[in-house]
C-alpha cells in the first residue's frame, strides 16, 4: 500500500503530570514471550510458565491509608459519578517485575488510585473482577460529575442506541447529551507493562486540568481505563495470566476471568472507541490492520474512524520528537497503509477485534516501540531499561491523548456510526462494500480489503433428541447471552424452512444489533487459504461446529414461532427415577461429573461405546451433580464392559491443555524431561498425556526405567501433535508413521469418527493446528478418527508446504487419512495418538471428550 497519509487531525497538547518515584530495582526478571508478527502456538513455551510465588496474597495488611475513609469531596454511592470505592491495599512486593523498569508495581496501584479519587470530583474506581491469580482488576472512569438521575439517563440512552437504533438516530437528546464511551485497556500481556503507567499519568492529568478543552472532554465523554488487565503477568513478568493463558487469544472462548471481566465492560459501557496497549514493535504499530478483515464487521464505518484516529495517533507519536538516530525509535507503522499482509483482524480472539462486535467504531491495538521484556529484561542495564520504558510510557500516553482529542472532535460522527452499526443489524440490511468512494479519507482500498458475509435469517439450537448433548446446548446459549446476543426460546413446537423443532428450542433472530457477534460465534466460518499467504494467528474457530451442540442455520424467510427472550438457558440436568444410570461422556461437564463420582468412591463402569454406567445406589450423588453441571443421567440396563478408575494424569502439556484437563475434573501432575530426570514419582499417576516438553530420548537411564515400569503397568497414554508423535516413536509404543502437514495450517475440519470408546458418537468436526495424520499402521493399530474426504477444511487457513493451496502437506493430502489412532503397546499400555488439537486453548469443547475417553480407556 504505502500511500502517504493525509493530515486530518491536530495533535494534542499534553499537560504535565506527577509520577510516583521509581522504586529500587530487583533481580529475577521474567522470561515470557511477546506478540510478534508471526504465528505463535499457544503453549509449550514460556507462555506456560507463571511465577506464582511472586503473586501477592489478596486481602493483606494495608500498605497505605492514602485516600481512605474520606467523603468530603462529594463522591457518590447512589449510581451517579464520581463513585466512592476505597481499594484495599497490599503489602510491598519487592519481587514485582515492574520495579526494575521504574514502573508502578501492582501493590502501588491501589494507594495511587485511592489518592487520585481524592483529587477532585472526576475520578471513580471500581473493581471489575479478579484475575486467575486472585488480583483485583481496577476499572477507572473519568468524567464530569453526574447525578444519579443523569447517570440513569445516560444508561437509558445507551440501551436505546443498542435496542432501538432507528429511533435513536433521530433522537436530539442523544445527539446533544450522550457521553461517548471511550475504553482504554492496558497490560493485557503482563510483560508489556507501560500502558498502565501511561494510564495513571493520564488519569492524574484529567483529574487536575483546569483548561476548557479538558472540561469539554469530560462533559461529553466517559473515559474508562482498565488499569492492568493482567496483574498476574505484570507481577510475574509473564505474557500470560496465572493460569498460563494468553488473554489476548481468549475473547471468543472467554475461558479466563480477566477476559470475562473485559467482556462485561464492553457490554455495560458499549465503547465507541477503544485502545489496547501492547509492546513491542519498533516503529510503533497502530491499527487498522492488513487483510483479511473480519467478514462480520460493518467495516466501512469501522475503517473510516479507525484510520482517521490512527493518523492522529501517528502524528502525536511523531510530535514527541523521538528519532531512530537519537533514541532508537523508528517512525510509526499503520499496517493497513504500510503492509500487505501478516497483521490481520480476521479472528475475534483479540481485544480490539472483539470490541468492534460490541459497538466500537474505532478500535486499535497499539504496539509501543522499545523492547524491555524477555532477554532484554535479563541482559540490559537497568538504566537502559528505564530509558526505554520512559519512551514507551510517553508513546502510550500520546496515543491515549490523541484518541481523546479524536473522541471530542468527532463525537457526533462516532455515536452516529455506532447507532448505524446497530441499526443495520436490527433492520437486517446488507453490509456496505468498502471502496475509496464509500469510505472517503481512506486511500489505498483495493479488492484485497473486501470481506463481507451473507447473514442468515436465524440460527436454531434444537432442544431434546435433536441434541448430541443438552449440556453443550445450554453452555452455547449461555455463552451467547453473556456476549449480549439476544436469544429466544420457543414455547411450543414450530417449523422453520421445512424443518420441525420441539418446544424449548432456542432461536437466535439475526435481525438484532449484535448480529455480527452472533454470526462470529455460530457460523461455520470460511476457508481463506487462497486469500493470503500467511495469517497472524488462528483462522477458524466456529463455536457452532466445535462446542458440541447441534446448530442449524435458517437462511431466509420469516420467523413464525411463539417464543420469549431468555436471560439464561433452561436447566437441563436430570436423573432417571429408577434403575442404574447411564451418563454419556460427550461433554466436559459430563467428565467433571463422572470424575467427581469416582473421587467419591462410586463404582462406575464404561460401556463399549464410551459412556459411563452409575449404580442406582449413587442416585443421590448423581442428583447433586446433575444440578451442578447440567448433565443427564438416563435409565439403563447396560452393565458395561470395564471398570472406570479415578485417573490422575501425568501431563507434559501446554497451558491450554492443562486448563482443559482440569476443567474435565482430572487431577493433573505436570511432568517434563527435567522433572522426570529429577525423580518424578510415577506411582502417583494413573495415565500419561504428552504433547510437549517430555523427550523420551532426553531421559536419563534411571528416568527411562521408571517410565518403562509405569507403562508396563497398563496406564493409558495419550500422545498429541508433533511432540506426542516423537514421544511415541522414541518410546516404541505404537507402529504408526506420522505425516506432518503444513506447520502453519489451522482451522475447523470435517472428521469421520469410528464407533468405539474413544470417538464414537462425538461431534463430526475438530480443530487442527499444525495438523498430522498417520499412515503405515501396524498390526492391531486402529483408526479412531479420519479426516473427511475431498478438502476436509471447513474454515481456516491451510496451504501446502510450498505455499500453494493444493500442494503437498495441504488438506487434500490429509483427506481420508487417520487423524486419531489407538492400540496397545508391547508393554501392554493402551495408547491413543492424536493428529488434531482437541483441547486447543480450551476452545473446541465438543472434542474434549475424545481425550477424556482415551485417558479413562484402560484395558478390561
Amino acid at each position: 500500500m504505502g500511500i502517504p497519509r493525509p493530515v486530518l487531525l491536530a495533535t494534542a497538547t499534553a499537560t504535565a503530570a506527577l509520577m510516583l518515584s521509581p522504586l529500587p530495582a530487583t533481580a529475577a526478571p521474567g522470561t515470557d514471550g511477546d506478540r510478534s508478527p508471526h504465528r505463535v502456538r499457544d503453549g509449550g513455551t514460556t507462555d506456560s510458565r507463571v511465577a506464582s510465588a511472586a503473586l501477592p496474597s489478596a486481602g493483606a495488611a494495608a500498605l497505605s491509608s492514602v485516600g481512605s475513609g474520606s467523603s468530603s469531596l462529594g463522591l457518590r454511592e447512589d449510581g451517579g459519578y464520581p463513585r466512592r470505592n476505597v481499594l484495599d491495599t497490599l503489602p510491598e512486593n519487592p519481587a514485582d517485575k515492574a520495579i526494575k523498569l521504574g514502573l508502578a508495581p501492582y501493590h502501588a496501584l491501589a494507594p495511587r488510585l485511592n489518592a487520585l479519587q481524592e483529587l477532585g470530583n472526576r475520578v471513580s474506581v471500581e473493581v471489575a473482577g479478579r484475575s486467575a491469580g486472585g488480583h483485583d482488576l481496577y476499572l477507572v472512569t473519568v468524567t464530569a460529575p453526574e447525578s444519579a438521575e443523569e447517570a440513569a439517563e445516560q444508561e437509558r440512552m445507551r440501551e436505546r442506541i443498542e435496542n432501538s437504533p432507528a429511533s435513536a438516530a433521530k433522537d436530539k437528546r442523544i445527539k446533544e447529551s450522550y457521553k461517548t464511551p471511550v475504553f482504554i485497556n492496558n497490560n493485557i500481556h503482563g510483560n508489556e507493562w507501560e500502558g498502565t503507567d501511561a494510564a495513571l499519568k493520564l488519569i492524574e492529568e484529567l483529574a487536575k486540568a483546569k483548561d476548557s478543552r479538558t472540561k469539554k472532554l469530560l462533559a461529553t465523554n466517559r473515559i474508562h481505563l482498565n488499569v492492568t488487565a493482567n496483574p498476574d503477568g505484570r507481577v510475574a513478568g509473564t505474557r500470560a495470566n496465572g493460569n498460563g493463558i494468553d488473554l489476548n487469544r481468549d475473547f471468543i472462548t472467554a475461558s479466563q476471568p480477566e477476559a470475562r471481566a473485559i467482556r462485561q465492560i464492553a457490554v455495560d459501557k458499549q465503547p465507541a472507541v477503544m485502545l489496547d496497549l501492547h509492546g513491542y514493535v519498533n516503529g510503533t504499530l497502530i491499527e487498522p490492520t492488513t487483510p483479511p478483515h473480519g467478514e462480520n464487521y460493518e467495516y466501512d464505518l469501522f475503517l473510516k474512524n479507525s484510520y482517521a484516529n490512527a493518523l492522529g495517533m501517528e502524528e502525536a507519536v511523531n510530535d514527541l520528537g523521538y528519532t531512530a538516530e537519537k533514541d532508537g525509535v523508528e517512525p510509526p507503522v499503520i499496517p493497513f497503509r504500510d503492509q500487505e499482509e501478516g497483521w490481520d483482524d480476521w479472528p475475534p480472539i483479540f481485544t480490539p477485534q472483539y470490541m468492534a462486535f460490541q459497538g466500537a467504531v474505532a478500535s486499535h491495538t497499539i504496539e509501543i516501540p522499545m523492547r524491555v521484556n524477555n532477554n532484554d529484561y535479563n541482559t540490559l542495564p537497568v538504566e537502559e531499561l528505564r530509558r526505554r520504558s520512559a519512551i514507551n510510557t510517553d508513546v502510550a500516553g500520546a496515543a491515549m491523548r490523541s484518541t481523546l482529542d479524536f473522541a471530542v472532535d468527532h463525537r457526533t460522527t462516532l455515536i452516529a456510526d455506532q447507532i448505524e452499526t446497530f441499526r443495520r443489524g436490527v433492520a437486517g440490511e446488507k453490509q456496505r462494500v468498502i471502496s475509496e468512494e464509500t469510505v472517503p479519507g481512506v486511500p489505498g482500498i483495493g479488492p484485497e480489503d473486501i470481506y463481507t458475509t451473507d447473514f442468515p435469517r436465524a440460527y436454531v439450537i434444537p432442544a431434546g433428541s435433536g441434541q448430541r448433548s443438552a449440556s453443550a446446548a445450554a453452555r452455547l446459549v449461555d455463552h451467547l447471552i453473556a456476549n449480549d446476543v439476544k436469544v429466544q426460546q420457543a414455547r411450543k413446537g414450530f417449523t422453520l424452512a421445512g424443518r420441525s423443532y420441539p418446544a424449548g428450542s432456542y432461536v437466535v433472530d439475526m435481525e438484532q444489533a449484535k448480529r455480527g457477534l452472533a454470526n462470529v460465534i455460530l457460523d461455520e466460518g470460511k476457508d481463506i487459504s487462497a486469500d493470503v499467504s500467511s495469517m497472524y494467528d488462528i483462522s477458524g474457530w466456529s463455536l457452532g461446529l466445535l462446542w458440541g451442540a447441534s446448530v442449524t442455520k435458517v437462511q431466509r424467510g420469516g420467523l413464525d414461532f411463539s417464543g420469549r427472550e431468555v436471560d439464561a438457558a433452561s436447566p437441563v440436568g436430570s436423573v432417571a427415577r429408577s434403575g442404574d444410570l447411564k451418563l454419556r461422556l460427550d461433554d466436559p461437564k459430563e467428565f467433571a461429573a463422572v470424575n467427581s463420582l469416582l473421587a467419591q468412591g462410586v463404582q462406575v463402569r464404561r460401556t463399549a461405546d464410551g459412556a459411563a454406567i452409575v449404580p442406582s445406589s449413587a442416585r443421590k450423588k448423581a442428583e447433586i451433580l446433575a444440578d451442578r453441571y447440567g448433565v443427564v443421567f438416563t435409565a439403563t440396563q447396560d452393565k458395561g464392559v470395564a471398570a472406570l478408575r479415578r485417573t490422575t494424569v501425568a501431563a507434559a502439556v501446554n497451558s491450554g491443555e492443562l486448563f482443559a484437563l482440569r476443567e474435565m475434573g482430572f487431577e493433573v501432575l505436570p511432568v517434563s524431561t527435567a522433572t522426570a530426570n529429577a525423580g518424578f514419582d510415577w506411582s502417583k499417576a494413573d495415565a500419561l498425556y504428552v504433547s510437549t516438553g517430555l523427550s523420551h530420548r532426553g531421559l536419563n537411564e534411571t528416568a527411562r526405567a521408571a517410565l518403562g515400569e509405569f507403562l508396563a503397568g497398563g496406564a493409558p497414554v495419550v500422545a498429541l501433535g508433533s511432540g506426542g508423535a516423537t514421544f511415541n516413536a522414541e518410546a516404541a509404543l505404537l507402529t504408526a508413521t506420522p505425516v506432518r502437514g503444513n506447520g502453519n495450517a489451522n482451522g475447523v475440519v470435517r472428521v469421520v469418527n469410528t464407533p468405539g470408546p474413544v470417538t464414537g458418537g462425538t461431534q463430526p468436526h475438530s480443530f487442527v493446528y499444525s495438523p498430522i495424520w498417520y499412515t503405515a499402521l501396524g498390526a492391531g493399530v486402529r483408526t479412531e478418527q479420519s479426516y473427511g474426504g475431498g478438502n476436509p477444511l471447513v474454515s481456516g487457513h491451510w496451504r501446502g508446504d510450498d505455499g500453494s493451496t493444493d500442494g503437498t502437506g495441504g488438506p487434500q493430502d490429509a483427506a481420508g487419512q487417520a487423524a486419531i489412532v489407538s492400540g496397545t503397546s508391547a508393554a501392554g499400555a493402551p495408547v491413543t495418538l492424536f493428529g488434531t488439537e482437541p483441547l486447543f486453548r480450551d476452545h473446541p469443547k465438543g472434542s474434549f471428550a475424545q481425550v477424556g475417553r482415551a485417558l479413562l480407556n484402560r484395558l478390561p
